[in-house]
């Protein structure tokens, strides 16, 4: 739509809402700016057709009436009742609820229905902002991920898509054709949960391990989510809930370094290791394996502190991993 028409509609919802009287098409030609120019009555009555049909098709009930039995031509008007937004009252949960998801919505494709979401929320009276000693909850959902404009557009039009995937982060590629039912948000990571054609079965795959492009095929409206299913809970069950805590874990990071071990884990105080300045974090352990790979990949910027089970599973990484390239350097 054109700038020109964008404000001449906005101009003609203005003039009908500011009055209760039915105005006729010539009076509205005569106050309202933007069909002044119309070169003809004919040029004129056929602009105002299309931007009747315009209001209509967006939702403005513009109704069509008489003053009275004694007029001979229509006249027109926007019921305020009808056109405003009704009155919305939220419990302090939905309102910071609200605002919640307002900070989630952060990607390009996304932020703008999140805002003017808000903007009619606020229009209305209704506070969906946090207390003034800030957000109580901070989201920590991103959306980098490239595929992820491609895929929630697939998921809306209803139509199958095809990507390359991978497993993890070492296995071969693979494509993949899918069925999407939804894009969905769990633990800071992103999926997408669907029917892997390929595999005739219902799968979820993390965005971050789709490759770009994401490509469409079939018709809009061909792929339909099956009664009952529900993309959340099939992702919980496929993801598993996290382990339970077994203990907590101290340990020295240096000063600048390791910041993705920094986010996993709560300062507690600072100190120095081997001469070299650092802090100290409390990590909760939950599998101790899996903690020691984490961190063991940053090598001397971070020491173990507590407990020795923890640091005795590092040393065994690290063997392993001189193992291997020792084995690799003396193999002809």
């Amino acid at each position: 739509m054109s700038s020109a028409r964008a404000e001449r509609l906005v101009n003609l919802v203005l003039c009908l809402l500011s009055t209760r009287q039915y105005l006729s098409a010539e009076r509205i030609r005569a106050t309202v700016p933007g069909y002044a120019g119309a070169p003809s009555d004919e040029a004129f009555f056929r602009m105002f057709e299309r931007d009747k049909a315009e209001l209509r098709e967006l939702g403005i009930p513009l109704e069509t009436g008489r003053l009275s039995a004694f007029d001979t031509v229509d006249g027109y008007r926007i019921a305020r009742q009808h056109y405003e937004l009704g009155e919305i009252e939220l419990e302090p949960d939905e309102a910071a609820a609200v605002a919640l998801a307002a900070r989630l919505w952060d990607s390009p494709e996304l932020a703008g229905a999140a805002h003017g979401a808000l903007v009619k929320l606020r229009a209305a009276g209704v506070e969906v902002e946090e207390d003034s000693t800030g957000p109580a909850i901070e989201p920590r959902v991103r959306t980098a991920e490239p595929v992820f404009g491609p895929l929630l557009a697939a998921v809306q039009a209803g139509q199958a898509v095809t990507f390359v995937h991978r497993r993890y982060p070492t296995a071969a590629p693979a494509k993949r054709t899918v069925e999407p039912w939804g894009v969905v948000g769990w633990r800071g990571r992103w999926y997408l949960v669907g029917h892997d054609r390929d595999r005739a079965d219902t799968r979820c795959f993390r965005l971050s391990r789709i490759m770009a492009p994401v490509t469409t095929i079939g018709p809009a409206g061909a792929v339909q989510v099956p009664q009952g299913a529900d993309p959340m809970s099939i992702l919980r069950e496929s993801v598993g809930e996290l382990p339970p805590v077994i203990g907590t874990a101290v340990v020295w990071v240096a000063a600048g370094r390791a910041n993705g071990l920094r986010r996993l884990g709560r300062q507690v105080g600072v100190g120095e290791h081997g001469g070299q300045p650092g802090e100290l974090f409390e990590l909760e352990l939950r599998s101790t394996e899996t903690v020691a790979r984490w961190v063991a990949g940053h090598g001397p910027d971070v020491a173990v502190l507590e407990p020795p089970e923890l640091a005795a599973a590092i040393r065994r990484c690290w063997q392993g991993a001189a193992h291997a390239h020792t084995a690799a350097a003396v193999t002809p």
